[in-house]
């Protein structure tokens, strides 16, 4: 039985109580706990700090995915080794040296992932591949919460869901991901979901009734 991963965005947790949203969501299940790191230049927006990068680390065991939305990551990666992040994701578009990048990521230990918005095709990576422990595909234009799906994503899923049999990644999605979605891309081969206001934060119901269902779909 193939694992399906549930990822919390914590961009889109409650920052009035972030120890407790933390330590909820470890206890109800979540899988990887979803940091967005955004400059204000590769995407229109800021996302989260290294001060809340730190504070989740100290709260959980369970693996951090600092995914970098930000000019020139390589700069950065020996920093968010050095706050705890399990996994560094990073996009090719924003990097001059992507292979070398993700190649900094493994050898400091950690699980190197490659992140592509909606508009660029799988073949300018593909040669990135045989580096990728995780590939993320965004499902909406990256920098803001609460989008709507862009559909026409689903065919470059299609692809990835073949060549990760190949190359050994496990397939991600971030972007209005909801619990149809979810039980949709599941079955098209997608392993692991980002989860945020369409699927998670914001329900009225506890993180573990949620969660439960949503691994059950």
């Amino acid at each position: 039985m193939r694992e399906k991963l549930l990822c919390p965005s914590m961009m889109c947790a409650d920052f009035g109580c972030l120890q407790k949203e933390v330590e909820v969501l470890d206890r109800a299940g979540a899988d990887i706990f979803h940091i967005d790191i955004m400059d204000g230049r590769f995407v229109p927006n800021f996302g989260m700090g290294l001060q809340d990068v730190a504070c989740i680390r100290t709260l959980t065991e369970k693996p951090l995915d600092a995914h970098l939305m930000i000019d020139a990551p390589g700069n950065y990666v020996g920093l968010f080794s050095g706050l705890g992040a399990d996994i560094i994701t990073i996009h090719p578009e924003a990097d001059l040296h992507p292979a070398r990048t993700l190649d900094k990521i493994r050898n400091l230990g950690k699980k190197a992932g490659i992140a592509i918005n909606p508009g660029t095709a799988v073949e300018t990576v593909k040669e990135l591949l045989p580096l990728a422990d995780y590939f993320l595909a965004m499902t909406v234009n990256p920098g803001f919460a609460g989008q709507k799906y862009l559909e026409f994503t689903n065919r470059k899923l299609e692809t990835l869901a073949k060549l990760k049999a190949e190359y050994g990644f496990r397939l991600m999605v971030d972007g209005a991901i909801s619990p149809q979605k979810i039980q949709e891309l599941f079955r098209l081969g997608v392993d692991g979901f980002v989860l945020g206001t369409s699927a998670l934060f914001g329900k009225g119901e506890d993180y573990q009734t949620i969660l439960s269902r949503l691994k059950q779909l």
